[in-house]
């Protein structure tokens, strides 16, 4: 039995329809803080299966505890944790509270009852910034730890804690997962990226402006070093990133795994400027997208995609699905339901 931490989220409720077809038995575990229960009733119509869901959240040890006595969990997955940059910075403690604290209680809980197999929802935030002229794709190997929010730094922290944990224990069998930019929907378009409040992301943003929402499209900064002025990014389509982390797991439970070989970035390989997604949206959609040119953010790189071929060469994983995939099941997501989950929330 797997237990997913932050199930109900967006990239964990796409998670659970792969899981689920790979014949993987899970428990989901979520506070709702920011996410809803709704996508679980519409992940179980999608499965045709019930979905066994707990409450609680992961600073909570008696909790875990009483989920960890009731099912017999062999192994994690991880998904639970804050996520908007934006906000991080605003409230640092919190999100080392949730991410950073919440992630040791959880280990601890793991520890006692001898459960020591985890897949981690990491991030490329937790690379150094590279020179924004040395365009060369972001390898495991580059610099981390010289991050530029407390969000990328919560996410180091906890890739730190979990190297340190193996070397006093080497029982554990982790697996780190860097995403990169996730954007895209599940084929009905009955679950998809749903933000509270303003969406810090590209894809939901877009979406809300194309549906009427909003009025339009905030493009932080049109004078980067690239072709066309936009900042560059790798954006990979949810389910392809649902599907990594059940090669995540069977690695896990072969006897090929290796530590050496524990950490992977989950992307494209290939970057897209903002107004490179702009446009393929107003064709999947047949929606113009207005958006007005605003100064940059600090914090901002102007080109930033993953090199994925290590995932490819050991887990056998590689994305499959193209920006006009994206766009389409975006655009399906939002189209079908123009204000997400509300009203289940």
């Amino acid at each position: 039995m797997i237990l997913i931490t932050g199930g109900t989220g967006y990239i964990a409720s796409h998670t659970l329809i792969e899981l689920a077809d790979a014949n993987y038995n899970f428990v989901v575990y979520d506070n709702l803080c920011n996410s809803s229960k709704e996508s679980i009733k519409r992940v179980e119509k999608i499965i045709d299966k019930d979905i066994s869901f707990e409450q609680g959240d992961i600073r909570d040890k008696k909790r875990l505890q009483e989920v960890f006595k009731k099912y017999d969990i062999d192994s994690v997955i991880h998904f639970a944790g804050l996520k908007a940059v934006g906000e991080s910075v605003e409230q640092p403690l919190k999100y080392y509270d949730n991410n950073v604290n919440g992630t040791i209680v959880l280990l601890e809980v793991m520890k006692e009852y001898n459960c020591k197999k985890i897949v981690f929802s990491s991030s490329a935030t937790v690379y150094n910034e590279k020179d924004t002229l040395n365009y060369t794709p972001l390898n495991e190997t580059d610099p981390i730890g010289n991050t530029t929010n407390p969000y990328g730094t919560s996410k180091y922290m906890i890739e730190r804690i979990l190297n340190d944990l193996y070397i006093s224990d080497n029982e554990f069998k982790i697996v780190i997962l860097r995403y990169f930019n996730p954007v895209g929907a599940y084929k009905s378009g009955t679950i998809g990226e749903d933000p509270s409040g303003i969406p810090n992301n590209l894809m939901p943003f877009i979406s809300q402006v194309s549906v009427g929402k909003r009025e339009y499209l905030s493009v932080f900064g049109d004078d980067y070093d690239t072709k066309d002025g936009t900042g560059v990014r790798d954006y990979i389509h949810v389910v392809d990133l649902a599907n990594a982390h059940v090669k995540a797991l069977d690695y896990i439970n072969t006897d090929q795994f290796t530590i050496e070989n524990s950490i992977f970035n989950i992307g494209t390989g290939f970057g897209c400027s903002v107004l490179d997604m702009v446009n393929a949206f107003e064709k999947a959609s047949g929606k113009k997208v207005p958006y007005e040119i605003v100064p940059r953010r600090s914090g901002d790189i102007a080109v930033c995609y993953a090199d994925s071929s290590l995932a490819k060469e050991v887990l056998g994983w590689e994305a499959s699905r193209d920006l006009e995939d994206m766009c389409k099941s975006s655009w399906n997501w939002q189209s079908n339901n123009p204000n997400g989950y509300k009203g289940n929330r």
